[in-house]
């Protein structure tokens, strides 16, 4: 084969057959095929599109093309959750010692956050101890024993992804539904879950803006997981306004725990119930009522939170600061914003909150910065509740006083009354 032929048949509108794409991603891997000829087929399909079969085989493919994690002992009960990235969003953190504390194995490969969206991995992180690096065999022998397991992401795992990821990223081809189908479910899929709870978002702080755009990549990734035989569900949530009232990893940590000792934000705990009974309904097999029944009986009873002491200490993590978040890393410098006017806050940009939060150094521009884990927005009033002129809007938290005006001046953009 030669790679002008697959250009020239994308752009021309045709379909790659299961071989083409085959032959694609394992020269590509393989380091045979020149950047700027892969840049043209990406383009050509970010104009053409793809269809359902041709987006099935290349997510297959690029699942294999590095290490796969086998999680068949556990058949449907070997579960995962995928959230499209937001503002606030700690949802992992209090799904994963639900579903586990209900039988369910939760063997989980999370990214760190880059920009505005927080990564699960950075929000571990801010418990001392905490360890995301384990090895494959402790990995399932954590599962094993207390049912959950939250790691960084393996080196090797989807190598074809990294390396397309990268190129769509300077190639102005991120957007591209069937390219990032396909790239979210070839980690899925690499990583080995027989059960798939898909969080999308849509709103001013997720990728996808747009609800309709939202529901073609929700329906597009269920076709995927379908097609490579899982179970998978996906679940439209807003991130018009950011999950929770607080951004940033410590405080996200804080809020968590909250949510796990019964109290917390409501939208944040509704989120996660909502989620948390697709996952234990499809994993379990039980009708949706039975499922949200049991989860808010193990969020109600204490269950949950006692799972999540459990699964943390087991990866090293500090359990004083589990039962007393308060010892939790805390900001050298803190600081409120106070509301300019009185009245009703109408409409949040959640991304400009998320910007807010990563000019305080809660978050990352480059992939290789370091952050403070104590950075963040702790948000006092969210839309369609009312401020008074010169009461508190939000608190900032930093470790550095000279990135507080900048912040402030960014989170205030994000309000309209």
């Amino acid at each position: 084969m030669l790679m002008i032929d697959l250009i020239r048949k994308k752009r021309d509108g045709g379909v790659l057959s299961a071989d083409e794409i085959a032959w694609f991603v394992q020269e590509y891997v393989d380091g045979h095929l020149p950047d700027y000829q892969v840049s043209a087929l990406l383009m050509a399909i970010w104009f053409r599109g793809m269809t359902d079969e041709e987006t099935a085989q290349l997510t297959a493919c690029m699942a294999a093309s590095g290490e796969q994690v086998d999680l068949s002992r556990y058949g449907d009960l070997s579960v995962d959750k995928h959230s499209t990235g937001g503002v606030g969003d700690k949802t992992t953190l209090i799904i994963a010692p639900i579903v586990s504390a209900l039988g369910l194995k939760m063997a989980k490969m999370s990214g760190r956050g880059l920009g505005h969206t927080g990564g699960t991995v950075d929000k571990l992180s801010a418990i001392d101890g905490f360890s995301v690096d384990l090895t494959p065999a402790d990995f399932l022998r954590q599962v094993d024993e207390v049912g959950v397991a939250v790691i960084g992401q393996s080196g090797n795992l989807t190598p074809a992804d990294k390396g397309l990821y990268a190129l769509r990223d300077v190639t102005a081809t991120v957007d591209s539904i069937p390219l990032i189908a396909s790239s979210i479910m070839s980690k899925k899929l690499a990583a080995g879950a027989h059960t798939i709870v898909l969080d999308v978002k849509t709103g001013s702080g997720a990728f996808m803006q747009d609800p309709a755009d939202a529901k073609k990549l929700a329906d597009a990734m269920v076709a995927i997981g379908t097609a490579a035989g899982r179970k998978v569900a996906a679940i439209l949530t807003d991130m018009d306004v950011p999950l929770g009232r607080a951004v940033g990893n410590a405080l996200e940590v804080q809020e968590a725990i909250e949510v796990l000792r019964g109290g917390g934000p409501k939208d944040l705990r509704d989120v996660c119930v909502t989620l948390a009974s697709k996952m234990v309904e499809l994993g379990l097999n039980l009708s949706a009522d039975e499922a949200k029944n049991r989860v808010e009986q193990v969020l109600d009873d204490g269950t949950a939170f006692t799972q999540f002491v459990r699964w943390v200490t087991a990866q090293g993590g500090k359990e004083e600061q589990l039962l007393h978040p308060e010892a939790l890393p805390t900001a050298t410098h803190s600081e409120p914003l106070l509301a300019p006017v009185s009245g009703c806050i109408k409409r949040m940009n959640a991304a400009q909150v998320g910007y807010a939060a990563m000019l305080l150094g809660g978050g990352r521009a480059k992939k290789d910065d370091v952050i403070d884990l104590t950075a963040g927005v702790r948000l006092c009033c969210k839309t369609g509740e009312q401020t008074t002129k010169g009461e508190p809007l939000a608190i900032l938290y930093t470790s550095d006083p000279t990135r507080l005006a900048a912040a402030k001046e960014a989170l205030l953009a994000a309000y309209e009354w």
